[in-house]
């Protein structure tokens, strides 16, 4: 399966996906939009991995390639081809789906659990997936369901934190693709996001803390990841 991965920052890379993708005999390609790469055309590619950024679905006129990837998703869309945003990636999924994207209530940064709402809990896509999950959080923004959306799973601090439209397109709010090395990228790289957040919120950590997760916490999240990936991707 061919698979586009569209990248916003150096920092928030494919992470674990790239190795879910190797062990199913995936290629994947990309836009890294930081570094001025074009889209492809809907139709030459199978999927799309929408990733993470600290920028909002809104500043266009700071970002104008969100303009070109808005339409791009909504052309993928419209091809019927399967769809997983994380973080940005979901708000930018939300909006193009009729949602709306705004600032959260307060930041949500660090490791926390999220649980399956009741829709959740009986929708197939979550089949074996915990009652409760301690996922990675780096959020400031949240989303209105888009319509048609069934609502997955919700945190503490953020009501939605998981959607699925249409069985094939999946808006993550969290970050189950984390591995140590980009966790440590994206702390190094948002050490000043982090201490202004760590004033306004409860829901934020100190970087050590992020650091400090062991081993088998990863692996427990890409588990998580391969069991949703190959579902929504029709992969199984």
């Amino acid at each position: 399966m061919h698979l586009h991965i569209l990248q916003h920052v150096p920092f928030e890379g494919p992470a674990h996906i790239a190795l879910w993708a190797q062990q199913r005999g995936h290629r994947l390609s990309f836009t890294r939009f930081y570094a001025g790469e074009v889209l492809p055309a809907p139709e030459a590619i199978e999927g799309v991995v929408v990733m993470g950024g600290p920028m909002g679905v809104y500043e266009e006129d700071r970002y104008p390639w969100l303009r070109d990837e808005k339409v791009f998703l909504r052309a993928v869309l419209d091809h019927g081809k399967p769809v997983v945003g994380i973080c940005l990636g979901a708000q930018l999924l939300a909006e193009v789906l009729g949602g709306r994207v705004y600032p959260g209530p307060q930041p949500e940064i660090g490791w926390f659990p999220v649980r399956p709402t009741s829709q959740g809990r009986a929708h197939p896509l979550l089949v074996g997936i915990p009652d409760e999950l301690v996922v990675f959080h780096w959020h400031g923004d949240t989303f209105d369901l888009p319509p048609g959306a069934v609502h997955l799973m919700e945190s503490a601090a953020c009501a939605h934190q998981a959607f699925v439209w249409e069985d094939r397109v999946l808006g993550l709010q969290f970050h189950l693709e984390m591995t140590p090395a980009s966790v440590l990228a994206l702390v190094q790289a948002g050490r000043a996001e982090l201490e202004a957040a760590r004033t306004r919120s409860a829901f934020v950590q100190p970087p050590e803390a992020l650091l400090a997760r062991p081993a088998g916490a990863y692996r427990s999240l890409h588990e998580v990841l391969a069991l949703l990936f190959d579902r929504v991707m029709g992969t199984q």
